[in-house]
């Protein structure tokens, strides 16, 4: 490897204990330790790229994301066979029966029972059980390995995270017009709410002053997963809301999940009279692009008929996160984020209010270039479309 200190070629026994030969000054990765990708130069210049050389802040959690060196997803399957000890706890008895049944019978008739016995007895063994699985995915370096490469080793040796990034973990600096508490000054009268399901891209936002910038307040709620999920995230997002005049403009933002989909379609809903602009990952981009992080989880709101009714989505990608597949926001690289927020915001101050009889779901994003002419069909996932009758389910 090169060492990032004096960029002198390494072998394994020249960086012992991650301390280079040749100018004797310790390092904090090690690929052959630590694992493909997890390198001091490669992470620095992600770093650097991420910020904008030094004009954006990111969090921990974005970093990862765009640090990882493989991510997979697996759909789930349901079972196939029949369980071994099933099998076994029928073949045996019944084979015990027949090998009395041939005892008792005795002469050449025993020779069927026998024959019979010995048939189950294969058949049993030769039945194969294939289990279910959920749907799964998996990120290369885990979150917890990275973040503890982070906060030690990086940290130890270079005094501090990246510059630039930030600890999820802890509290986020806050911009300039934040009070003496560290609190962001509340705005009497904003012109837009950004509703926001990820933390990570919460923080961000929070961290780069985007909101106080767009004259627009951020509300977080919680991306809940589980048979209450969606009812607990509308409660709140429309609690939250509530605070606020009803005729203001929402940008919602979520990730490429069938809770995020279903977001901005139940707002318009219950609030058809709001301008909602839903500004989260379309499953058409994470779906079908190169480079974009694509995992599976078990979703009890993965229902693809509820997608396509209630989200308006296609077949494609209804189906897709039916099966369990999910694309998280906060992958998305930061100044594309701040980007597509911007813009967001923009179409939704320009928007005009629908009325009481019509509601409005202005979809937005697109990933990873900018946003495209809008059209009246939200087929590929992009351009601005009018749904009427939107019902929660």
């Amino acid at each position: 490897m090169i060492c990032p200190r004096c960029a002198a070629s390494l072998t394994g026994k020249q960086r012992t204990g991650r301390i280079c030969a040749h100018c004797g000054k310790r390092f904090a990765l090690d690929p052959a330790v630590h694992g493909k990708g997890m390198h001091d130069i490669r992470i620095r210049v992600i770093a650097e790229r991420a910020t904008d050389h030094g004009r954006l802040k990111i969090t921990l959690t974005q970093l990862w994301y765009l640090s990882r060196s493989r991510d997979y997803a697996s759909a789930g399957r349901d079972p196939k066979g029949v369980p071994a000890k099933i099998r076994w706890l029928v073949a045996l008895p019944v084979a015990a029966a027949l090998v009395a049944c041939a005892v008792l019978t005795g002469g050449r008739l025993a020779i069927l029972p026998c024959a019979a016995a010995c048939a189950a007895l294969v058949v049993a063994s030769s039945m194969r059980h294939h289990p279910g699985q959920l749907p799964h995915g998996q990120i290369i370096p885990a979150e917890r390995t990275f973040r503890a490469l982070m906060n030690g080793s990086w940290s130890a040796v270079y005094g501090g995270l990246p510059k630039g990034v930030v600890d999820d973990a802890d509290p986020v600096p806050q911009p300039r017009g934040a009070n003496r508490s560290g609190e962001s000054v509340p705005m009497s009268r904003p012109k837009a709410a950004i509703l926001c399901t990820d933390r990570a891209v919460t923080l961000f936002l929070t961290a780069n002053g985007i909101p106080d910038r767009l004259e627009a307040v951020l509300v977080e709620v919680a991306d809940a997963v589980g048979p209450g999920g969606r009812p607990t995230v509308l409660a709140a997002a429309l609690s939250a809301l509530a605070q606020y005049r009803s005729g203001l403009p929402v940008v919602v933002l979520h990730d490429a999940d069938p809770q995020g989909m279903l977001l901005a379609p139940l707002i318009c809903g219950v609030q058809p009279d709001r301008v909602v602009v839903d500004a989260g990952l379309p499953v058409s981009a994470a779906r079908g692009k190169q480079g974009v992080v694509r995992l599976a989880r078990h979703d009890p709101l993965a229902d693809a008929e509820q997608l396509r009714t209630v989200a308006g989505l296609p077949e494609a990608d209804a189906q897709w996160l039916g099966e369990g597949f999910w694309s998280p926001l906060a992958a998305v690289p930061p100044r594309v984020l701040e980007s597509i927020v911007v813009r967001a915001v923009e179409r939704a101050l320009a928007a005009p209010r629908p009325t009481p009889r019509e509601a409005l779901t202005h979809g937005f994003l697109t990933w990873p270039l900018a946003p495209r002419t809008p059209r009246t069909s939200r087929a590929s996932g992009t351009g601005t479309y009018n749904k009427k009758g939107t019902s929660s389910a």
